[in-house]
């Protein structure tokens, strides 16, 4: 029964509401509606910003709030130990790879003796590349019971138990803060095959002491660095000539003395 009566009641509520938009001018029903429409369309920019905000919100939260888009993977490019290269690169797995300083990572990359040169970007979505250059022996400097391998900027990068068929350098202190082991780097690199293949080793007691020993006995006092070219082209033909001579003074290349 009570059923019934409530069917009844809303049966009455339409019919009234029915009655009440019957009684309402259509010409006011299409002013209600285009204004609900232009109410709509008004407020469409502010809940599209809103979702792209949100969004936004969202999209940030995951790439450098949480573990989901973090470092997974190290991918070192290079001939130099990547092992190595990861231990220096120091990168806790799970970092937000966005968060990834990667001028930082590669400064400490660098700071590995063997790596010349270092670059680091992001593989999204976990992954850091870092590609190395490494650096190359140009000389060894002798240590106690092994060699140094010396690149061309003065670094002692490695070490190794022979010298490795590589020209010998003598020097007080080896290193890039050392002018006596780049002038003498600077040396080395400018000598020609006929200087290098007889090369024993370089000797440099100071910047303007430098000499060359080579096979058989036979000695190039070299001064310092300046003039390289034209020490050794007067270099080459003194050795090239006939004769016992073992000391050949080019230090002044235009005024040669020979012993």
């Amino acid at each position: 029964m009570s059923v019934l009566r409530r069917s009844r009641a809303w049966r009455l509520v339409l019919a009234r509401r029915a009655h009440v938009r019957a009684a309402v001018p259509a010409s006011v029903r299409r002013f209600a509606r285009r204004a609900r429409r232009r109410r709509f369309r008004s407020a469409l920019p502010w809940v599209l910003a809103l979702l792209v905000l949100a969004s936004a919100g969202v999209s940030a939260g995951l790439v450098y709030g949480t573990a989901l888009l973090g470092v997974a993977r190290v991918d070192v490019v290079g001939t130099v130990d990547p092992d190595a290269v990861r231990l220096a690169a120091a990168v806790p797995g799970g970092t937000p790879l966005a968060l990834v300083d990667t001028g930082e990572v590669a400064r400490r990359v660098e700071a590995y003796a063997p790596v010349r040169k270092a670059t680091v970007d992001r593989s999204w979505p976990r992954t850091l590349v870092v590609r190395v250059w490494p650096r190359v022996a140009v000389a060894a400097v002798p240590l106690v019971g092994s060699y140094g391998l010396l690149a061309d900027d003065a670094v002692v990068f490695a070490q190794a138990a022979t010298a490795s068929g590589l020209p010998l350098l003598q020097v007080p202190d080896p290193g890039p803060a050392d002018e006596t082991t780049k002038d003498a780097i600077s040396v080395l690199l400018a000598l020609s095959p006929a200087l290098r293949t007889p090369l024993v080793r370089v000797v440099a007691d100071a910047p303007a002491r430098i000499r060359l020993e080579l096979s058989g006995g036979r000695v190039v006092v070299w001064g310092d660095s300046t003039e390289n070219a034209a020490k050794v082209r007067v270099a080459t033909m003194l050795l090239a000539a006939p004769g016992q001579a073992k000391t050949f003074d080019v230090s002044a290349p235009s005024v040669v003395a020979i012993r």
